[in-house]
């Protein structure tokens, strides 16, 4: 056992590849939330109108979550580290044109584009790094600092953009990536490998094209719909996208080699660890874009403050990805799970005595608490969704656990960031879209700024509080739902995460 063990311990090079495999993986994590405080910054060079704004922010979270399986898929078939390079390479020059765009248009096209690039990188990356870590173990260690990078990468881009923000102009958030894009593509080749998977039957076109015209029609209708009224033509989009979303799923039913496989869903743990990917980074995603315009343009804080502000929630997310494994093993899974969500349903109604007047410290303190029950969340929910279906299917449970995260992200500010701009909308001073546009009118008197930073105020009141109440509900399902005999990989002591669970292309 022992001597097995040495023969299969890695060397320099494994670790080394580790390192250059995380940079990408904390590109794409950053990306999703590194202008969450850059998007007053953005606001007043681009102009964009309240639906823009929003598209801005959660388009490269969608184009991440609908292609992340078909890209898993691909990278099988013509190998990962050629579908990496290629990835690495498009994200870096869709970082430049996004730093460069000269109208919100073609902002978004850009971030959409990243969006693709960054669904390549995350199967392929965890894929290559399987190659560098062949005993179970040591893999299991590797695939823990890759979660807890990428968990961090979510928590710390705020802060990056902060920071970035307080120097420099808004488009140095998206340039900070060329310098590790380019490092990547001079050291990748060197120290990875080609990886190719094994893999029968084909990728289904139509059900990649179903998925992702189902999510951006439906989503399309709902910000149409906050930002400019119900009308006949979003009201249409909406009926369209739902339909295709159904037929997508319909879809899924029949096929034997299926894009997603909604037959997981009958396992009620899985179900539950599986909402438990999405929750959560919709509520987090959701506050943190709103908290920052609450920052800045409410509380009237600089952008460096604002980052500063935003710093200890940070710290608390990403310690609590690290010292989650330790938990689990004391208290286990089930416990773990149960208890992220009351945290985050705590944290999330801290922020009710927030106001026009001030609230940074109940700001401080609602990010700190959330975040403890955020980064319990990252960390368990690849493992229960594995643990909770047959060793044959955990493939395909990994990828549904990494999907719900990404389109998590994005939904929050989709439908979380609509219900705060339709609340805006009808109880703000009816001057523009959103609270950025309304503070650039000309003439505003004192009560009428009192007025737009209220309507924004309580719009962010109600996207917390029913972020909070579903996620108190979800812990008492849980509680109630999820067997008290129920076991992760990792409390089985079986391996953290199985081999086509890699192949496949999960992140956690």
């Amino acid at each position: 056992m022992n001597e097995q063990r040495v023969s299969h311990s890695p060397g320099p090079r494994a670790w080394l590849g580790l390192l250059v495999v995380l940079g990408p993986v904390l590109l794409v994590a950053m990306d999703s939330s590194v202008l969450f405080l850059a998007m007053p910054k953005v606001s007043e060079a681009l102009s964009p109108t309240a639906d823009q704004a929003l598209w801005i922010l959660d388009v490269y979270g969608f184009a991440v979550g609908s292609l992340l399986i078909a890209f898993g898929n691909i990278g099988d078939r013509y190998g990962r580290l050629k579908l990496l390079m290629t990835g690495a390479a498009v994200f870096g020059a869709a970082s430049a044109g996004a730093a460069f765009a000269a109208g919100p248009e073609l902002l978004i096209v850009f971030r959409a584009l990243m969006g693709v690039a960054g669904a390549t990188l995350l199967p392929s990356a965890l894929a290559v790094l399987s190659e560098l870590f062949t005993d179970p173990r040591r893999r299991a260690k590797a695939i823990g600092i890759f979660a807890a990078t990428f968990a961090a990468g979510f928590a710390i881009g705020p802060v990056v953009g902060g920071q970035l923000l307080n120097s420099f102009w808004w488009g140095s958030v998206f340039l900070i990536n060329l310098p590790v894009v380019v490092l990547f593509l001079l050291l990748a080749p060197v120290l990875l490998r080609e990886v190719r998977a094994t893999r029968t039957g084909r990728i289904d076109v139509l059900s990649v094209l179903l998925s992702a015209a189902g999510i951006l029609l439906t989503v399309y209708a709902i910000k149409h719909t906050a930002a400019e009224g119900l009308t006949a033509a979003p009201v249409a989009t909406g009926i369209v996208g739902v339909v295709t979303l159904g037929w997508f799923v319909r879809r899924q039913l029949h096929l034997e080699h299926p894009l997603i496989d909604f037959r997981l869903f009958r396992d009620r743990v899985f179900t539950i660890a599986a909402i438990t990917g999405l929750l959560p980074l919709a509520a987090w995603s959701a506050v943190a874009y709103l908290g920052g315009i609450y920052l800045q343009s409410v509380l009237g804080l600089t952008v460096l403050d604002a980052a500063l502000v935003a710093l200890p929630g940070a710290a608390v997310l990403t310690a609590a990805c690290i010292l989650t494994p330790a938990l689990v093993t004391r208290m286990g899974t089930r416990a773990a799970l149960i208890t992220c969500h009351f945290f985050i349903a705590a944290g999330l109604l801290l922020l009710l005595p927030t106001s026009i007047s001030g609230g940074i410290g109940w700001y401080i303190a609602s990010t700190v608490i959330a975040g403890i029950g955020y980064g319990i969340s990252f960390s368990v929910v690849a493992d229960t969704a594995i643990a909770a279906v047959p060793a044959e299917r955990a493939g395909s449970a990994a990828a549904i656990a990494e999907t719900s995260n990404e389109i998590g992200n994005a939904l929050g500010i989709a439908l979380l960031g609509s219900l705060a701009t339709l609340i805006f909308r009808f109880q703000g001073p009816d001057l523009a879209g959103t609270l950025n546009e309304t503070l650039q009118v000309p003439g505003l008197t004192a009560a009428m700024i009192g007025d737009a930073k209220t309507a924004f105020v309580t719009g962010l009141h109600a996207a917390a509080v029913i972020a909070g109440i579903l996620h108190a509900a979800l812990g008492v399902f849980a509680l109630r739902r999820i067997p008290r005999t129920f076991l992760s990989t990792g409390d089985s002591g079986a391996e953290p995460l199985a081999q086509d669970a890699v192949d496949e292309g999960s992140v956690r």
